[in-house]
């Protein structure tokens, strides 16, 4: 049986039921409707002012910081656009940033596109925006950064939405890097854009701070219109620091994003040591220098390819990684067409400008070397090097010498934990070869530094061409080794406390017959060889030997002793690295009759800086004086008898010379031992023994003990 609710369902007409389903969604839209603009008027005539405690909730939890207003808020239809107002409004920054806020304005007040929120393509019809400040800080371990709104690394950073019209005054930019110790303070110069077109470029300036070093930065960028629409942003910018300008000019995709964006970077300045010096990084001084090449952010690394440029007169090319971390590595390959060789000077202490213009010994006095010196006493930078790491490959050509012909250098140094090692460094000297490892070790105090320095034969003629001697005639070759230890955190310091050796061969060879005489002093064969047009008839060397035994910075010769066809020439005394004196004897006695021969030692005195040629000695006075005495009381013939050489010279055995022995080790062709070379001390008699006065001149000379 039907109900007749039921009934009555069966018997309304579908027409009439459309009608009530239209009249109810009718309702339905007229009370959205209602309820729209009810809440628009609601919206409009309170300005959203309530709404301000729940969009700082709102916008904290997308941002994961906490959103604060302080001044007066609205958030409401205007009449289709949302207006929003925000006075004194802050964005808090991550709790481990140095400051509270990332960022701050004094007043915003803006025009949304409503339906931009929906589609995630925000726009703004306009933004008014006051003393903005932004505050950009990494995290020392540069896993995240103020500017990503995550706690993970990898979170979504900041974006600019599209904005129409502009008008941006008074903002300004903190940037901080602890671990590159970088901090900037920036203004941007007031912005104005109509129909999203800025049109001119943006400028950018400020000051700040790497490390110790102050700065000054300019900036524009060149297409702000692409940079509001999230295009690309065309960058130059330069900075002044300890006398360096730094131009950087590049495309990034972001305005806070540089990772592996090439950049064009170039540098110029009076020294590229204060460069570096800026990020705690020390090399040699240079002088005024430029440099181009490009830069590329790879994570920690910053690799700076391309590199080319000049220094002094020397040309530069290669490529440099510097890495960050908790300790800064430098990793760089080098090379080098021509090296003048003023540059070369810094890597010994000295200041090349100062070489340039006024010579090595007013270089070594600003080093620190006492007046009339040349070993520089500038200290290593120990507390530098012990911070940062550093590994680089250098190759030269040719350096620019006007003496010694010096080519195909090849430097490898490395510096890890302090300890810096220039090992080997090779060159071709004089159509010879150089190997050498030089080890700086600072860990030690006072720095333990040790000299291994190693001579390949040398052609005598092409080594000496450059001071007087002609190369033709000369065939004679050398080779030796220098290796010292020493203590001290200056090179100066190194040497004066230095022990060990220093020893250079002459093996069989021709030798300049005046070259031979001269060291004699044989008047009577050097002035026939004269008249007779036969002054540069080779003399035929035997064996030859230039050894110095070093103990607490003074070296004694030990010894010195050249064997010839003609004669044998024998040194003694020494020099002193700590006050550079000189105090040596160098004799040359005939193998053959001589009528006229002073044979009497020819002294080299002063020092590093003045050495000075006695060759009119005391012996050779007192032969003169005896040669007077027995003109007068006798004939003018006999005073001719002073001067005879009845040449009975020793000749050597070159076995012990050539395998650079010491003088307990030489011995005469016949395999005496030889009595003539001292006993490896300073003294300068043939018996090895110094006299007291010599003791007292030698103690005031080499020891600087008066």
């Amino acid at each position: 049986m039907e109900t007749p609710a039921s009934a009555s369902s069966q018997t309304i007409p579908p027409a009439r039921r459309r009608r009530r389903a239209w009249r109810i969604a009718r309702n339905i839209v007229l009370a959205v409707i209602t309820l729209i603009v009810a809440i628009w008027l609601v919206l409009y005539i309170t300005k959203g002012r309530f709404l301000r405690a729940s969009f700082e909730r709102f916008v904290g939890g997308q941002t994961h910081r906490a959103v604060r207003i302080d001044g007066d808020f609205q958030l409401y239809f205007a009449p289709f656009k949302i207006k929003f107002v925000a006075e004194r409004m802050t964005i808090a920054n991550p709790s481990w940033a140095s400051r509270p806020y990332l960022f701050d304005a004094a007043r915003i007040d803006t025009r949304i596109a409503p339906l931009s929120l929906l589609w995630g393509k925000r726009r703004l019809y306009w933004l008014d925006l006051v003393d903005g400040k932004v505050d950009l800080e990494w995290k020392p371990d540069h896993s995240t950064n103020t500017w990503t709104f995550s706690e993970k690394k990898g979170g979504k950073p900041l974006d600019f939405p599209r904005i129409d019209v502009a008008n941006v005054r008074g903002t300004t930019v903190r940037y901080v890097d602890p671990r590159m110790q970088v901090l900037a303070d920036l203004s941007i110069a007031d912005i104005r854009s109509t129909d999203a077109r800025i049109g001119k470029s943006v400028g950018v300036q400020g000051t700040g701070r790497i490390r110790t070093a102050p700065f000054t930065l300019t900036a524009r960028l060149l297409t702000p219109d692409a940079t509001v629409n999230r295009g690309q942003n065309q960058l130059v910018a330069r900075m002044r620091a300890a006398g360096n300008v730094i131009d950087v000019a590049g495309t990034l995709p972001s305005l806070a994003e540089i990772e592996g964006v090439p950049l064009s970077v170039a540098a110029r300045g009076r020294n590229m040591a204060d460069l570096l010096g800026i990020i705690g990084v020390a090399i040699p001084n240079t002088r005024t220098y430029r440099v181009r090449g490009q830069m590329v952010k790879d994570g920690a690394d910053y690799r700076f390819t391309r590199l080319t440029g000049v220094a002094g007169a020397t040309d530069l090319a290669g490529t440099l990684t510097v890495t960050t971390g908790e300790r800064l590595h430098l990793d760089s390959m080098l090379a080098t067409k021509r090296l003048d060789i003023i540059d070369a000077a810094p890597f010994i202490g000295y200041n090349p400008d100062i070489v340039a213009t006024k010579g090595a010994e007013a270089a070594a006095a600003a080093a620190g070397a006492a007046s009339g010196r040349l070993l520089p006493d500038a200290a290593l930078p120990i507390a530098t090097m012990q911070r940062f790491d550093a590994d680089l490959r250098w190759t030269v050509g040719v350096v620019r010498s006007r003496n010694v012909p010096i080519s195909n250098v090849d430097l490898t140094l490395a510096l890890k934990n302090g300890r810096l090692a220039l090992s080997p460094l090779t060159f071709a000297m004089a159509r010879g070869n150089v190997a050498s490892d030089v080890v700086f070790d600072t860990r030690a105090r006072p720095s333990a530094v040790r000299y291994d320095i190693r001579l390949t034969p040398t052609p005598l003629g092409r080594l000496l061409k450059g001071y007087g001697v002609a190369e033709a005639g000369t065939t004679g070759t050398i080779h030796g080794r220098i290796r010292l230890d020493g203590r001290g955190d200056t090179i100066h310091d190194s040497l004066s406390t230095a022990r060990g050796r220093i020893a250079f061969v002459i093996p069989r060879g021709d030798l300049t017959t005046g070259n031979a005489q001269l060291s004699e002093l044989d008047v009577g064969t050097f002035v026939q060889k004269m008249f007779e047009d036969k002054l540069k008839e080779p003399v035929r060397i035997n064996c030859g030997l230039v050894g110095f035994t070093v103990r607490g910075g003074v070296a004694a010769a030990d010894p010195i002793l050249i064997d010839t066809s003609k004669n044998v020439i024998l040194g003694r005394g020494g020099f002193s690295f700590r006050t550079e004196g000189v105090d040596l004897a160098i004799r040359a006695d005939g193998k053959k009759f001589s009528l006229f021969s002073g044979q009497s030692p020819v002294g080299i005195g002063g020092t590093f800086a003045h050495p000075k040629l006695d060759v009119i000695s005391n012996q050779l006075l007192g032969r003169a004086g005896a040669g007077l005495g027995l003109a007068v009381v006798a004939t003018p013939v006999a005073g001719i008898l002073a001067f005879v050489d009845v040449g009975d010279a020793k000749a050597a055995a070159c076995g012990p010379v050539l395998a650079g022995a010491t003088a307990a080790a030489q011995r005469t062709t016949k395999g005496a031992p030889r009595d003539d070379v001292g006993h490896g001390t300073t003294a300068k008699e043939e018996n090895g023994k110094a006299s007291g006065g010599e003791r007292k001149t030698q103690r005031k000379k080499f020891l600087g003990i008066f």
